[in-house]
């Protein structure tokens, strides 16, 4: 009987972490979509809204840690049990990365909007981000679902959210070169679609994690990635 009451108690306390896992990625993706919301109104107020809610995702990633140190000293969990708290602190150290991108993101909208950047650059931008947000959603829902084919469609996507920050990071520069007074706005606009690429580089790492959860192994083929060619010799010109 005292074993069966253990056994519950530490099921309960598994589903409390994935709760708050959750809440903190429904946060995080809030965040995302706040920060290009207020880089599309060019909305201050929004933008600093997104920059004071970061310090609730930061408390629910130390209340994963909370949790997860707790289970680990007490329950010595093993197979499944302890690849759910693992993935846990990795799924969280992800989302709390992803809302400092969104918050970075948001810094810099407060001081573009007192430019004038190409409106195309900016809708380049927004694009890169409805890109990331979608997969940070689905993200979430592989999670909840426990759905390792939904969280590798998620892991397939981020060589298509490449493939846009390259041809944004090439449009950027050719409005720089084109026209000098652009360049201090798409500067802003070049450090926002790393961050936001970034983001989505998290994505795909909890994509990972839903799988390891679940199979013990992520995804055995190695990423593919879209940005590659930025860095190879020749193309730059």
């Amino acid at each position: 009987m005292a074993g069966e009451h253990t056994l519950k108690r530490f099921d309960e306390e598994l589903e409390r972490l994935s709760a708050t896992i959750s809440e903190m990625g429904g946060l995080a993706e809030s965040q995302l979509a706040q920060c290009l919301a207020a880089l599309h109104e060019r909305d201050t107020a929004a933008a600093e809204k997104v920059i004071a809610d970061d310090a609730r995702v930061d408390a629910l990633d130390e209340a994963v840690q909370d949790q997860t140190v707790k289970l680990l000293a007490l329950r010595q969990p093993v197979a499944v049990d302890l690849r759910v708290i693992l993935s846990s602190i990795k799924i969280a150290a992800a989302l709390e990365r992803i809302a400092d991108y969104a918050k970075n993101t948001a810094k810099r909208t407060i001081v573009l909007s007192q430019g004038t950047p190409p409106p195309a650059a900016v809708s380049g931008i927004e694009r890169l981000g409805r890109l990331v947000r979608t997969a940070l959603k689905d993200v979430l829902d592989a999670f909840t679902q426990g759905d390792v084919a939904k969280a590798r469609d998620v892991w397939e996507r981020d060589e298509e959210i490449d493939q846009v920050y390259t041809g944004l990071f090439r449009e950027l520069l050719t409005y720089m070169m084109e026209d000098p007074r652009t360049i201090t706005g798409c500067t802003h606009l070049l450090f926002m679609a790393k961050n936001i690429e970034r983001a989505g580089d998290h994505v795909t790492n909890i994509a990972e994690l839903v799988s390891f959860r679940a199979t013990g192994h992520g995804f055995d083929e190695a990423r593919p990635k879209g940005s590659a060619a930025l860095y190879a010799t020749g193309t730059a010109s």
